[in-house]
């Protein structure tokens, strides 16, 4: 199962990318899949046709694991 992260570099705009799995507290390397902007637009220092993306811990303020959407949706009762 991928999941969908926002990666913040240290002084770099966030990262928006796919991961196979979330790293551990060893790792030393962050790979990413499919990097873009938070707005789909490609990352303005990666060339086109970038698919994988390879950071150093490091370099990393912070990860978020973004919703999947495959969660189902909760309905409540709404009272009239």
């Amino acid at each position: 199962m991928a999941f969908t992260v926002q990666i913040h570099v240290a002084n770099e705009e966030p990262i928006v990318a796919e991961m196979e799995q979330l790293p551990s507290r060893t790792d030393t390397l962050l790979f990413a899949l499919n990097p873009r902007l938070r707005d789909g637009k490609d990352v303005r220092n990666l060339n086109e046709d970038v698919t994988t993306l390879i950071v150093p811990v490091w370099r990393l303020i912070f990860i978020q694991v973004l919703p999947s959407g495959r969660e189902e949706e909760v309905v409540g009762f709404v009272r009239e």
